[in-house]
């Protein structure tokens, strides 16, 4: 059967996943892989209970998600969300933030063409090859001081003294986010992507991390430097179009979280595959594979994005056998693309820096 084809009326939908038969999932929480390989067991689809009691459903065939991203009847703007339309998301939803910022994942068509123009005049290759010596001198800077605190015992923490802040200060220093915000983007990020906070929590995040963007924005609008930030300012059209305040903060919240969370799992999760699987690791330090091999089956084996919200289908639509109905919010399941052995092999589950096929992964740019 092919990935989609047109729903079927009501009257023959008796496929349709109900509440009653969904799986409670969290897109931020917990190891997916085991979850995942149950519901792959069933189909490439599953309907889903998402944090708040909300319903959903999740994607997780490798080849069904990669047709359901590319189709031409799934959105990314939450104005496509039913049940947000009609009322029923309350204003502390966790993960309402990721439905409604204004920016490129909640845009389509020609406002997303629109954004994406804006923010590629700015950041351009030019800039980001820029910040590679300094990116460098982090790297031994930081790598250095690993070594330091390892001395006495031989252990070090190397999420909070590596992986965390190697792209937390990249990020900051490429749009110009001053030392004393740092810190606080930081927290206010993880309690952004947090699916454990309270309505009233939740809301105070994401309404502190927009004042301390705001003051990042009238830093860099009042004192302009050679940052990202004060380039998306400056940013225009050929016809005068411009970010507005909104789309800007919107954008730096995306790159904020986005840019320095996935590289965070990233690492943690390579150096975990590497120390699980030593004799990976030493085909790396002897040459019969290479880093890139590394981060390349990374991604594949354990995404740092499980989950990614929101699609929703603009009309009803079957994939893979199961309906989706319009406007149901739908996870990206990069995790269970990932190791869908339909895809990947009876051995999808092992980790194998020679696999062959390197990069046939789906991955946020899908």
């Amino acid at each position: 059967m092919t990935p989609f084809a047109d729903a079927p009326d009501a009257a023959d939908a008796a496929d349709t996943p109900d509440a009653s038969a969904a799986h409670r999932i969290d897109p931020a929480g917990g190891c997916p892989h085991l979850r995942n390989a149950r519901l792959l067991e069933r189909g490439a689809v599953a309907s889903v209970v998402l944090p708040g009691d909300v319903p959903g459903m999740v994607v997780l065939g490798h080849d069904a998600l990669k047709e359901f991203l590319a189709h031409p009847d799934v959105a990314k703007d939450a104005r496509h969300f039913t049940a947000l339309a009609e009322g029923r998301i309350p204003a502390g939803w966790p993960l309402r933030t990721f439905a409604t910022v204004r920016g490129m994942t909640t845009a389509d068509g020609d406002d997303h063409r629109r954004l994406r123009s804006l923010v590629s005049r700015a950041f351009t290759a030019r800039r980001v090859a820029q910040l590679r010596p300094r990116v460098e001198r982090l790297v031994d800077e930081l790598l250095d001081g690993l070594a330091v605190r390892a001395a006495a015992d031989g252990v070090v923490e190397l999420r909070a003294h590596f992986a965390l802040p190697l792209p937390m200060r990249v990020i900051c220093e490429l749009f110009g986010v001053d030392e004393q915000f740092r810190d606080r983007l930081h927290h206010l990020s993880s309690r952004v992507v947090a699916t454990d906070t309270t309505p009233q929590e939740a809301i105070a995040a994401n309404q502190e991390m927009v004042a301390v963007l705001a003051q990042v924005v009238a830093t860099r609008a009042k004192d302009p430097g050679d940052d990202l930030t004060s380039a998306l300012i400056a940013a225009r059209e050929e016809d005068g179009d411009r970010l507005d305040q909104e789309e800007l903060i919107g954008t730096l919240i995306l790159f904020v979280i986005a840019g320095h969370e996935t590289t965070l799992n990233l690492i943690t999760n390579a150096v975990r595959a590497l120390c699980g699987h030593p004799g990976q690791l030493a085909l790396v330090r002897s040459g019969s594979a290479t880093w890139s091999d590394v981060v390349e089956e990374t991604l594949r084996w354990d995404s740092p994005v499980s989950y990614f919200p929101f699609r929703y289908p603009t009309r009803d639509l079957t994939v893979d056998g199961t309906v989706i109905p319009r406007g149901t919010p739908v996870l990206a399941g990069y995790s269970g693309a990932g190791r869908d052995p339909a895809a990947h092999g009876p051995d999808a589950d092992r980790f194998d820096v020679t696999r062959p096929g390197r990069g046939r992964h789906l991955s946020l740019g899908h």
